[in-house]
């Protein structure tokens, strides 16, 4: 039975540079030599790619290595689980995780690491007024443990990032670039980030996230309109934000579809025009003309609408043949109708000439639609059909509806004032909240399906708001992941007082953590009430960052027996049970949402973790009578649960009586197959 302890690899976060020196091994073993790396010989095996100049294109700061550092450094924290603070724990899939979100990210590792289908994350803008995350490369946990007041800070303390500093810039590209790193190997293939920002930093963002992501990956930089929310610079008044978009792989990515048509020309999202073809497009681009065949496929039932010209001025009588042009407006798939005061006659023959802006493509897809003889066509895997209704309008149609332009200006999708006056309506003090309406639309663009959707920026906790919301809308599951630091709350900050007095009210600590979780369990209780025939996840588990469980070797060296005698029980003694179950969940990669079970087996309690995957007995004392009753009922637990894959069996170490009764115990559990027996 082997013993684990803080020096392990399986109690810290993943070890990154050994698993990248191990991938490189794997492509380059000529490339090692005594278990290092020749740089010279990994040159010439990759030729011509490896850029030797003294001076390169990139984005460089003082630090850069550091931060650098700080991305593979593992963490020796551990995530504790708050069942009190939590809504629906036995049945949540959603997580809000109170903590050093850089901590948080190498801990999710194991657990998620390419599971992740969306992030959107509202980072500090560098305004000059906003906290930055002081990390220590050294130590990082006891650094957010002082920066959070749980130790003793030795004088340090939260400032902002002021523009006057000397490091500005660098402080907040220090504080970015090792999270981008970390975010990035949490995404799937095919997932994507969005990232709300401004003028302050959208020029480094956006060649900081060129370097993490690939170049190759930028898929788009939006502006946001804020509207309401203006900024004073110079003589400019300023009412926009960006959101910057890359993916994980751009080969791999496909935006959403947007199937409520409701919200449409609401959101002003949608192409669609009102002016006339001449004199959008000039007198030398007049309306495309196309001839349709006599018996072209028309429908009486597709819609609804007025007559707007009788069936006779769409054809020809002589010759079988109409004249007509097509557009796509904000009505969604609908041609403009043509009208009689519209049609004229040209070579003895009767043409419509309507306004034609949805883009020549359209013209082009319909002249395939009728080579096709009037067969559907396919478009990237859609099928495309085109109907003429008797009432005079033109009618296209794919087998599902996709939208059909995402505009990089975004406009109508809510304001800041309104989602903080939404919220003070709930009772919640918050500056700047982003609002859902823009939120939900990226979770459209961005998440079509099922799956998981990562904010580790959380702030007020919009985005698991806008999450839910868009679930209740089009019934598809997804799961919420935020992480959010407890940034202590001013009382000497005026715009910091309400917020102070609300968590006094609550009595909870003065955080902006406090204020995240109370808005998401305010927010699920209204949705219900508002959506009862929603049935979706609404709850969520909390947990808080903390130190290891697991006791790590620091000698007193003034009282050397008395470290001695301190060491003898490995685990913490203000740890409970469930502490020291989800650790193991983190550290053997198991999803911190996983069903436990529990069950009493030689008067011990067992547990249960993904249905067999992990079995876990955590109690302080095994004598050697216990051994083989509880060895026999835990093999046959673990045969009626017929777990998947190997199952890993762990124990307290200081439980046993001695090594006899460890010896046995593991004997008999690897007798019936069960070989991996570890303790604690």
């Amino acid at each position: 039975m082997k013993k684990l302890t803080a020096a392990d690899p399986e109690t810290k976060s993943p070890d990154l540079v050994a698993e990248n020196v191990e991938r490189l091994r794997e492509l380059f073993p000529e490339a090692f030599t005594e278990g290092k790396v020749n740089f010279d010989v990994l040159k010439q095996l990759l030729g011509g790619v490896v850029d030797e100049r003294e001076e390169k294109y990139g984005l460089n700061w003082h630090g850069k290595r550091r931060a650098r550092q700080l991305a593979l450094t593992p963490s020796t924290g551990t995530l504790r689980p708050c069942p009190e603070e939590s809504v629906d724990w036995d049945t949540t899939r959603n997580l809000m995780i109170e903590g050093d979100n850089l901590e948080v990210l190498k801990l999710l590792q194991k657990s998620y690491a390419g599971e992740v289908n969306l992030i959107y994350i509202d980072p500090p803008y560098n305004t000059g007024k906003d906290f930055i995350y002081p990390d220590d490369y050294r130590d990082n946990i006891a650094n957010y443990l002082m920066l959070t007041g749980q130790i003793d800070s030795d004088g340090r303390i939260i400032s902002s990032n002021t523009e006057t500093s000397g490091r500005y810039h660098t402080d907040w590209l220090k504080m970015m670039y090792p999270r981008l790193k970390l975010a990035r190997t949490l995404l799937r293939d095919n997932g994507l980030i969005f990232i709300s920002i401004d003028d302050h930093e959208a020029d480094s963002l956006r060649k900081l996230c060129s370097e993490v992501f690939g170049e190759e990956n930028f898929v788009a930089q939006f502006v946001w309109n804020t509207e309401g929310h203006t900024d004073n610079q110079f003589d400019v008044k300023v009412n926009h934000e960006y959101v910057l978009l890359f993916a994980r792989n751009a080969d791999a990515a496909q935006l959403g579809h947007v199937i409520d048509p409701n919200t449409r020309q609401e959101s002003n999202l949608w192409k669609g025009f009102a002016e006339n073809s001449i004199t959008k497009n000039g007198p030398g681009n007049p309306p495309s003309e196309v001839l349709l065949p006599v018996g072209f496929p028309c429908s009486t039932n597709e819609l609804d609408l007025p007559a707007s010209a009788p069936p006779e001025t769409f054809f020809d009588e002589a010759s079988g043949h109409g004249y007509i042009t097509r557009e796509l407006t904000e009505e969604y798939n609908i041609s403009y109708p043509i009208r009689r005061d519209r049609m004229r006659v040209s070579d003895g023959r009767l043409k419509a000439t309507c306004r034609v802006f949805s883009g020549w493509a359209n013209v082009i897809k319909l002249r395939a639609f009728i080579a096709n003889h009037c067969e559907p066509i396919d478009d990237g895997g859609d099928k495309v059909s085109f109907y003429v209704s008797e009432k005079g309008v033109i009618y296209y149609r794919r087998d599902r509806e996709r939208a059909r332009n995402i505009l990089s200006v975004l406009r109508n999708v809510g304001t800041t004032e309104r989602m903080r006056s939404e919220l003070e309506e709930l009772g919640i003090p918050f500056q700047y909240p982003k609002p859902k309406e823009l939120l939900r639309y990226l979770v459209q663009v961005g998440s079509e399906g099922p799956g998981i959707i990562l904010d580790f920026f959380a702030g007020s906790g919009t985005l698991a708001h806008s999450v839910w919301l868009q679930c209740a809308a089009d019934n598809i599951s997804r799961r919420v992941i935020l992480v959010q630091f407890p940034e202590p709350l001013d009382p000497k900050e005026e715009k910091h007082r309400p917020a102070v007095q609300f968590c006094d009210k609550l009595q909870r600590p003065r955080t902006i953590a406090e204020l995240t979780k109370e808005r998401l369990r305010l927010t699920g209780k209204k949705l219900q009430k508002e959506s009862p025939l929603f049935k979706g996840d609404v709850g969520f588990r909390v947990f808080k960052l903390a130190s290891s469980n697991i006791q790590a070797w620091e000698p007193n060296r003034d009282d050397l027996g008395k470290t001695l005698a301190e060491s003898v029980e490995h685990l913490k003694t203000d740890r409970t049970e469930q502490d020291i179950l989800f650790e193991l969940l983190l550290k053997l990669g198991l999803d911190l949402a996983v069903t436990i079970e529990q069950k009493t087996i030689a008067s011990k309690t067992v547990h249960s973790i993904g249905a067999g995957t992990l079995l876990v007995c955590l109690a302080t004392q095994v004598a050697r009578a216990d051994v083989e009753s509880l060895a026999l009922g835990i093999v046959e637990w673990h045969k009626a649960l017929a777990a998947a894959g190997e199952t890993t069996v762990v124990f307290r170490d200081s439980a046993f009586a001695d090594d006899v009764a460890k010896t046995n115990l593991t004997a008999i559990l690897q007798q019936h197959g069960l070989e991996n027996v570890r303790s604690l």
